[in-house]
């Protein structure tokens, strides 16, 4: 791969004669594979004059531009990138997914004719738009791995790999621990996975835009330091360190300074750092093997998963909880405050949020409770608001992000988002059938739901797991939030969060649905059930309807093993699910009288 820099300058361009060497453009960085993919990773400024360079070459073109994030110093070279208004060129732009704009909507705005004079759509080439979440995707030869980083606005950074050679580009991402952005220290919890994303890269680009001695005024900006990125790449085990997105204030003389104290207190052995510079061009040759294909696909095409989603904010001081509701206020999500704390667990297990905030009291009250609630939703995202950043590191395992004070609307907003986000997107969730309304009143005419078990029901679960020799058969019915199981043979749980659900995929097809192995459906393949228990491989779910056409649940089974269904298998389960809906029909009909003798005695058998 060859990697050539563009733009190299943070927050805003900044031309002159003391950025000539280094560049006063914004971000923009131009990676080719040998057998010629080519990759912009981000469009700040710089971009016009890669632009230039490649209407010069002549012929079509066909590019791949992925932004981190849509702030102005990534995005303002798009107007002025000259192959975007060529007919015949093909461009993919890919950025992170939003809970309301989406990618075109973002980069139409800054292009309506109050701001520029030509709009979006009058561009000649051919353009797509791709929408991303942490995970994996292909572009050309290149395989792309997608990790949100840590900044006010939703940001991710990209890991490249091709011709045996991994690059990694990590822009706008603020250390999650001050200490270590200052002084240094134990690379642990959020700062160990963003280590481990830059883990064994031939070149790490990184955000450096302050030094140690300017951290502590400019916390919650979503910038590291120089001494952060140094310290995460020698954890990575990284060969090169280019630090980037300079600050506009840094001249060229005070880069070369900085660079040269670094090298002179030879700290850094088997890491070469240096800063990035406009035009500099780099080779990179490797042996590392091609990764393996599979992994969430982070363009995936997932419906908003969010609308409505539940955040749960278990707290009791009002400046806490009136910062986190300005945070989620222009979120498309519903706000559930709690006080006081002990009364987290029930309600979490009541409401089904899809993302907890939880308050540190100085004591051990929210590990507790984190722990507790873990046993019931081991995988809800859990996310520890303190003012002591040792607590927080000391009950790091119990929560999936922290947010440190003080910081602002807009970084907790970005911080809920993607914990929301990581939630969301891993799985897909089964839409709400267009009748949702009529089924769930007919599930509850039954009167089963959170009844004791009856065997005439757990005869056919039994019979449906020992006649297709499988570990699992359930009759679950699918209500409001949740998946209830009316017969359970093989699992002990009682229900699951409707989200997880498989069979809410079949009772919104209506059709019998098989998946041979879940870990190579991108619909299931990190959903709880399947990289959690019970790990399911297989499923096979038959729907079970009603007399009025209302789709109620499944008769479904289940294997920890991939498996396939025939035709004769499908027809037999399609017979144990006739079963099942002949039992739930005479559960519905209503009782006959029973005739009394003369006297008003029951009548004697």
């Amino acid at each position: 791969m060859r990697v050539r820099f563009y733009g190299t300058r943070g927050s805003i361009a900044t031309p002159g004669t003391a950025t000539l060497r280094h560049g006063g453009n914004t971000s923009c960085v131009a990676v080719r594979s040998a057998s010629g993919t080519l990759v912009l990773l981000d469009i700040g400024t710089g971009a016009a004059v890669l632009g230039r360079e490649l209407m010069e070459a002549g012929g079509k073109l066909r590019g791949h531009i992925l932004i981190g994030h849509t702030h102005w110093d990534h995005i303002q070279g798009l107007p002025f990138f000259e192959p975007l208004f060529v007919p015949g060129n093909e461009w993919d732009i890919y950025a992170p997914r939003g809970l309301r704009q989406t990618l075109r909507d973002t980069l139409a705005g800054q292009m309506e004719y109050t701001y520029f004079p030509v709009e979006l759509e009058q561009l000649g080439a051919t353009i797509r738009y791709h929408d991303l979440v942490e995970g994996n995707f292909r572009v050309g030869d290149i395989n792309v791995t997608a990790q949100y980083l840590n900044h006010p606005a939703l940001t991710l950074g990209y890991r490249l790999q091709a011709d045996g050679a991994t690059v990694v580009y990590s822009c706008d991402h603020e250390p999650h621990s001050r200490a270590l952005a200052i002084q240094g220290g134990e690379i642990e919890g959020q700062d160990r996975r963003h280590a481990e994303f830059l883990a064994d890269a031939d070149l790490v680009i990184h955000d450096a835009q302050y030094v140690a001695s300017e951290f502590a005024n400019k916390i919650g900006w979503g910038h590291s330091t120089v001494e952060y990125a140094i310290a995460v790449a020698r954890f990575a085990r990284a060969k090169r360190l280019a630090l980037t997105h300079h600050d506009p204030l840094r001249t060229d003389a005070a880069l070369d300074t900085l660079v040269a104290a670094i090298r002179s207190r030879g700290d850094t052995p088997g890491l070469e750092v240096f800063a990035a510079a406009e035009g500099a061009e780099i080779e990179l040759h490797g042996d590392t093997p091609a990764p393996p294909a599979g992994g969430f696909p982070a363009d995936l095409a997932i419906e908003s998963a969010l609308v409505g989603s539940t955040v749960l904010i278990a707290m009791t001081t009002p400046e806490r909880i009136a910062t986190l509701t300005t945070a989620l206020a222009h979120e498309d999500v519903q706000q559930l405050v709690v006080s006081p704390m002990e009364a987290t667990a029930a309600v979490a297990a009541r409401e089904g949020p899809g993302l907890l905030v939880l308050e540190d009291t100085g004591d051990a009250a929210a590990a507790a409770i984190a722990s507790a609630i873990r046993t019931l939703r081991a995988d809800l995202p859990i996310v520890l608001v303190t003012a002591d950043e040792g607590a927080a590191l000391i009950a790091d395992g119990a929560f999936d992000d922290r947010l440190v004070e003080p910081f602002s609307p807009s970084y907790a907003r970005a911080r809920l988002r993607a914990a929301l986000m990581r939630r969301a997107c891993r799985w897909r969730r089964a839409d709400k059938p267009r009748d949702e309304a009529q089924r769930i009143t007919s599930l509850h005419r039954l009167e089963v739901i959170d009844t004791p078990p009856e065997e005439r029901f757990d005869r056919i679960a039994r019979l449906a797991a020992a006649l297709f020799d499988l570990p699992i058969a359930l009759i679950s019915l699918v209500d409001r939030d949740r998946q209830w199981f009316k017969a359970s043979c093989g699992l002990d749980a009682r229900e699951t969060p409707r989200d997880e659900s498989f069979c809410a995929h079949a009772v919104l097809s209506r059709e019998p649905l098989v998946i041979p192995d879940a870990l190579l459906d991108a619909r299931f393949a990190e959903n709880p059930l399947v990289i959690g228990p019970p790990r399911v491989r297989f499923y096979a779910g038959c729907p079970l309807f009603l007399t009025d056409g209302s789709c109620i649940g499944t008769l479904c089974i289940l294997d920890t093993r991939p498996r396939e269904l025939d035709e004769r298998g499908l027809a037999l389960l399609r017979s144990m699910a006739e079963l099942a809906m002949g039992e739930f029909e005479r559960a519905a009909a209503p009782t006959a009288p029973t005739a009394a003798n003369e006297d008003g005695s029951a009548p004697q058998s």
